[in-house]
């Protein structure tokens, strides 16, 4: 806040003219920037297995820029953890939130004196590493500052959508002011070719290309704003570059960086453009207008400053990504490898569709509806590009992280709610292809440019299921994924009036009966004969090489689009409540060398990690909403706080955030795709968010408790427990009337 007052005071002052409009400015910029900013805590998730990114980053930017750590394992899957001490350097790139590790590109570490690049790695870093201490770090939104104890130099950093600033702060005079660029270091990848060319006594550019979780190159363009004194780097091709200035005490150096995926010179056009004529506290302060204002796509109130700060904070995480992946020219790199201009749409990346189909994507089509057209057309060009939808696409490549198909639900989604800006009838093309339909015809099959990995798709056509003696894998969470995606197809096709394909879907969707034994009440694997896996050693609550990250007690729940067929299965109302009761009841303990994403647990319901995130819902379609409510209370309550260890799971690029976001405003979308929102309990005293061009839509609470005793929709009493994506499209006032227990 006091950057931006001195920052407009300085302006005025030069104006030397109407000072009179000081004091306005300043209650203005009171207004415009305290509201939402400062509620949130960007800690919240950087200790226990949370993974989220700390540093400086825009909504939606390609840059995140922050503090690298020496250390390495799960836990620091972004660079950064807060039980760490120690920083290395402040890399361009990072990952938040999830559960394998890579990026940390462009390294910059302000030092005195020289480091040594040899004899060893080992000796670079003792000379570089500084400590720290939380005391001394700063981090709010789009800014991150750091006091690095072995010289004192302040660090500070702000960030645009594709580029950073650094202002560094040396307190001692001295001729070997040293700001080391490191492009050997990055998060869980290696190195693998890297070039340094000093464009001019100002610049450097280069690039960085690495292998790890995904094989990417990051182009880059340093500026400093003063002369380098010296350069000393190896050779072009070399992994480090240390840079020399001649300083006075206090001097404070800034550092503009840009990034592309595509060529130097796109780094160094999309520094021009981003940073041209700005400095340091300008930067800043549109960094932190631009959070103000997209936290302020929903405008809650709520009856603690605990609970305002988890929203917040949560909606700030749900706005890291997808990233742009484009330069300011809209050439970007595509699945292809080739390079592609996008004229008509912003490209994007880091697309953790496993986990964001289920509540990032719909919280999307109800308050980031501005988005929707860029991604969907990303989505259908990495198809075209790729040969097949979005698995977990990261920087210009697919991970084929997770399993099943969830960028169809997402994309599925979108066409369903009539969002506008891309072909409907070649989207379904898309999602038929990436079923790996084998009716999909010579003639449809243009779109296909390269063989991409089955999957086991060809045996879900065949058997209906895939084969637990096949070569997959965690065959049964992969056969519940593919049935909940072919769902999303089946309803896409209808609404398209492809009646063939929509049966033919919806059949394929139903295989779910076929993996539950009757003689366990589970789903489970079988082999190309229809045979189940032997029931010797089994047990529900242990987690097995048939489940992804989970156990037959979490993925008995996975039938999110046929929820009724799935109570029918369990023998009826009666019977499948009891059975999901005992979820919440059951034993919590886990089999030695269980997936370590198993957490949250409450029974074994695993609130940690995605396929359970929907099953609290299920209580409404038995007739029992208040369980829902006093569950979905719980986890709000428990599972989510405002300190560094307030996430209970990998935070997976806004998942976790979004479910709670979504459930503070008392809504969930269990159904795949669609717009049939469930009802819980409201967190929220009000919240407020945008639908159209002048309406808006107000979800109100009256009363207090965890028990919602009355719902009213536009003052009419609602006498079921969900609303529909339409009504709230169409603006309007959902009342719910508290009591409690």
């Amino acid at each position: 806040m006091i950057t931006e007052l001195i920052y407009i005071i300085h302006i005025l002052l030069i104006m030397k003219k109407n000072l009179y409009i000081i004091p306005i400015l300043l209650l203005f910029s009171l207004t415009a920037f305290s509201q939402y900013v400062e509620k949130v805590n960007p800690r919240i998730g950087s200790a226990e297995h949370g993974h989220v990114f700390v540093g400086a980053n825009v909504p939606w930017g390609m840059v995140n820029v922050g503090p690298v750590q020496p250390y390495h394992g799960w836990d620091w899957c972004s660079g950064y953890h807060a039980s760490g001490d120690s920083i290395i350097g402040f890399s361009h790139t990072h990952l938040s939130g999830t559960g394998c590790s890579d990026l940390g590109d462009i390294t910059l570490m302000p030092i005195y004196g020289f480091a040594r690049t040899k004899p060893s790695r080992a000796d670079f870093i003792t000379d570089i590493a500084s400590r720290y201490s939380h005391e001394h770090e700063v981090v709010e939104p789009g800014f991150y500052s750091v006091l690095l104890k072995k010289w004192g130099i302040k660090a500070e950093m702000t960030a645009t959508d594709r580029t950073a600033i650094h202002r560094f702060t040396f307190p001692k005079g001295n001729r070997y002011a040293n700001i080391v660029l490191d492009l050997e270091s990055g998060v869980g990848d290696r190195a693998t070719e890297t070039r340094i060319w000093p464009y001019d006594i100002f610049t450097l550019v280069g690039y960085r290309t690495s292998r790890g979780w995904t094989n990417h190159t990051v182009y880059y363009a340093i500026r400093f704003d003063r002369p380098v004194s010296e350069f000393y780097m190896d050779s072009i091709d070399a992994r480090y570059c240390q840079t020399f200035f001649e300083v006075d005490p206090g001097t404070a150096i800034q550092v503009q960086v840009g990034i592309s995926p595509v060529s130097e010179m796109g780094a160094l056009a999309n520094l021009q453009i981003e940073q041209h004529e700005k400095d340091f506290d300008k930067i800043r302060l549109e960094a932190r207008e631009r959070w103000n204002n997209e936290l302020g796509r929903i405008k809650a109130s709520f009856n603690s400053e605990r609970d305002s700060i988890v929203f917040y904070t949560s909606l700030y995480h749900a706005l890291f990504a997808p990233q742009l992946w484009n330069d300011v020219t809209g050439d970007y790199k595509g699945t292809d490898g080739q390079i592609h201009r996008s004229p008509d749409f912003q490209n994007y990346t880091t697309w953790s569709l496993w986990d964001t189909y289920r509540a990032l994507h719909p919280l999307a089509t109800l308050v980031m509806q501005d988005k929707l057209s860029d991604w969907a057309q990303t989505m259908m060009a990495i198809c075209q590009q790729h040969g097949e939808l979005p698995v977990w696409h990261l920087h210009s490549t697919d991970t084929y992280c997770m399993v099943g198909e969830p960028g169809i639900p997402v994309l599925a989604d979108m066409i369903l709610k009539g969002v506008d800006g891309f072909d409907y009838e070649k989207a379904f093309l898309y999602m038929k292809q990436s079923m790996g339909d084998p009716e999909y015809t010579p003639e449809q099959r243009r779109f296909q440019y390269r063989r991409i990995p089955d999957r086991g798709k060809a045996d879900l056509w065949k058997y209906g299921y895939l084969p637990f003696d096949s070569k997959e894998g965690e065959t049964v969470s992969k056969s519940l994924e593919y049935y909940l995606a072919a769902w999303s197809v089946a309803q896409v096709a209808g609404k398209l009036g492809h009646t063939e394909d929509s049966i033919r879907y919806y059949n394929l969707s139903q295989g779910y009966r076929k993996l539950f034994d009757e003689r366990v009440g589970c789903f489970r694997a079988k082999d190309k004969a229809g045979n189940f896996r032997s029931l010797e050693g089994f047990n529900p609550s242990h987690h097995t090489p048939d489940y992804t990250e989970g156990t037959p007690w979490q993925y008995l729940w996975l039938v999110p689009h046929d929820v009724q067929g799935l109570v029918e299965l369990l023998g009826g109302t009666e019977s499948a409540e009891a059975r999901l009761d005992s979820l919440f009841l059951a034993d919590s303990r886990l089999n030695a060398g269980a997936n370590p994403d198993i957490t949250g647990l409450i029974g074994q319901y695993a609130h940690g990690n995605e396929p359970s995130h929907h099953t609290l819902y299920i209580y409404n379609y038995l007739g029992n909403p208040q369980k829902t409510q006093k569950r979905v209370h719980e986890v709000l309550s428990r599972l989510y706080t405002e300190g560094a260890d307030g996430l209970c799971g990998n935070e997976d690029v806004g998942q976790m955030s979004a479910w709670y976001i979504m459930s503070a405003l008392g809504l969930y979308q269990v159904e795949p795709c669609g717009g049939v929102y469930q009802l819980s309990v409201p967190l929220v005293r009000e919240a407020v968010f945008q639908v159209s061009e002048g309406k808006t839509f107000t979800i109100r609470t009256k009363g207090k408790g965890s028990i919602v005793k009355k719902w009213k929709l536009n003052g009419k009493k609602l006498q079921r427990p969900y609303i529909t994506h339409e009504e709230i499209m169409q603006g309007g006032v959902l009342v719910a009337e508290l009591k409690k227990k």
